[in-house]
């Protein structure tokens, strides 16, 4: 009877120690956000009308009357992502995620649609389901162009 409950002793002793390594080997502790002064100006009038497009008409209650979610929007746009011509890259197709892979942001406005080009002043990376708050940076493939979309991670 005792030699039963030793193994099982050792048994739960077991799992839980290799439990407790494989987590912690996974999960390391996330960098604090640090945020850069140019978060505390206003919206400009393209990333105003970037992220109503996305909202619609829930920009007031779930953007503009949250000053967290504000923040972190302009974080975003302001200081997080580049956009870049990156004719090396196309053919290594491992390293990124294409837009349509990712698909569209229609949570709140359903009559988004895809962009087929990318055009500087109208692109709006808003319009996305990306990665924008997972670990590490991430590279999305806008359509079939060579311009490419980096995030950064906010724990930097």
């Amino acid at each position: 009877m005792k030699l039963k409950l030793l193994y099982a002793f050792a048994l739960l002793f077991t799992i839980s120690f290799f439990s407790a390594t494989a987590q912690s080997s996974k999960m390391q502790p996330l960098k604090l956000v640090k945020y850069k002064d140019n978060v505390k100006a206003p919206l400009s009038s393209q990333e105003l009308s970037f992220i109503k497009e996305v909202y619609s008409d829930k920009f007031d209650a779930y953007v503009l009357n949250r000053p967290q979610k504000l923040k972190d929007l302009k974080n975003l746009l302001r200081n997080r992502i580049i956009i870049k011509e990156m004719p090396e890259l196309v053919g290594n197709t491992e390293k990124y995620k294409t837009l349509a892979e990712a698909g569209l942001f229609n949570a709140y406005n359903s009559a988004l649609t895809f962009d087929t080009t990318y055009n500087k002043s109208t692109f709006n990376v808003l319009k996305y389901n990306l990665e924008f708050y997972g670990r590490g940076s991430r590279v999305y493939r806008i359509s079939n162009t060579n311009f490419f979309i980096v995030i950064l991670s906010q724990h930097q």
